[in-house]
């Protein structure tokens, strides 16, 4: 086991083994005779055009079958929390219905159109730290940068962040379920959006080396999914998994 400084610094090395070692172990069970083929067919598909990506048949017809889905709000009732009602009022007033993908960039500011650029949600991390400072899980506090002071908001209460870490570690460790569809959909989600907004290392973090990596294959195993396939299982949330599309394609 490396002591914590070693495990800070090395962080991005340990990812990387991690990751290099679930592509490993995934190829090993494939086994040897259809990799075999694999590759045969590989060195024929090279004698063409060596830059083309190529896809096996079901990826292809997956591929023609694969669209965009429009969302639509099924009701605007009140959910109780600010952004997403506020969300919510935008989707439902907008017609024709926007994707996914569109609604993702519309309400985070990232679109250039100049006609659109009212859907954007404002300081959203400002008020988040604002819901988080009246529950009593940060502070607020002013410091000073030379010519001016910035807004901070220190953690107050770690337990509640402990309690959260430990939540997502267990997840993918004592209580991995193998199975998606049998996960709690909020942690699922959580896991999911944690790793594309490149924060599941803090959770990650405090763990031994061997927990770490059995926890990031198991992660990865999640990013492996193909969202449109797991969306059309029984009890799916559709649009859990569009927006999953959305940020791992």
């Amino acid at each position: 086991m490396t002591t914590l400084t070693q495990r800070t610094s090395g962080l991005v090395q340990r990812r990387t083994e991690a990751i290099r070692s679930a592509a490993a172990d995934k190829e090993r069970e494939s086994g040897g005779e259809e990799d075999e083929a694999r590759r045969g067919e590989e060195e024929e598909d090279e004698k063409g055009d060596s830059k083309e990506t190529r896809l096996t048949l079901m990826e292809e017809v997956l591929l023609l079958g694969l669209k965009d889905r429009e969302v639509i709000c099924k009701s605007d009732a009140p959910t109780g929390d600010v952004l997403l009602d506020e969300a919510l009022k935008h989707i439902k007033d907008t017609q024709p219905p926007e994707t996914v993908q569109s609604w993702i960039e519309l309400l985070s500011g990232e679109t250039w159109n100049p006609l659109k650029l009212h859907y954007q949600l404002r300081n959203v991390r400002e008020r988040l730290a604002k819901n988080l400072v009246e529950k009593g899980v940060l502070t607020t506090e002013k410091q000073n940068f030379l010519l001016f002071d910035m807004t901070t908001h220190p953690l107050t209460n770690s337990t509640i962040k402990q309690r959260l870490v430990k939540k997502v570690q267990d997840s993918v460790l004592e209580k991995w379920v193998n199975d998606p569809h049998r996960m709690d959909k909020r942690v699922l989600a959580l896991i999911l959006l944690a790793h594309s907004s490149d924060v599941l290392e803090n959770a990650f973090a405090p763990l031994q080396d061997d927990q770490y990596d059995l926890g990031m294959k198991r992660v990865h195993t999640l990013l492996e999914l193909e969202p449109e396939k797991e969306s059309t299982k029984p009890n799916a949330n559709e649009l859990m998994w569009a927006v999953v599309a959305a940020f791992t394609k």
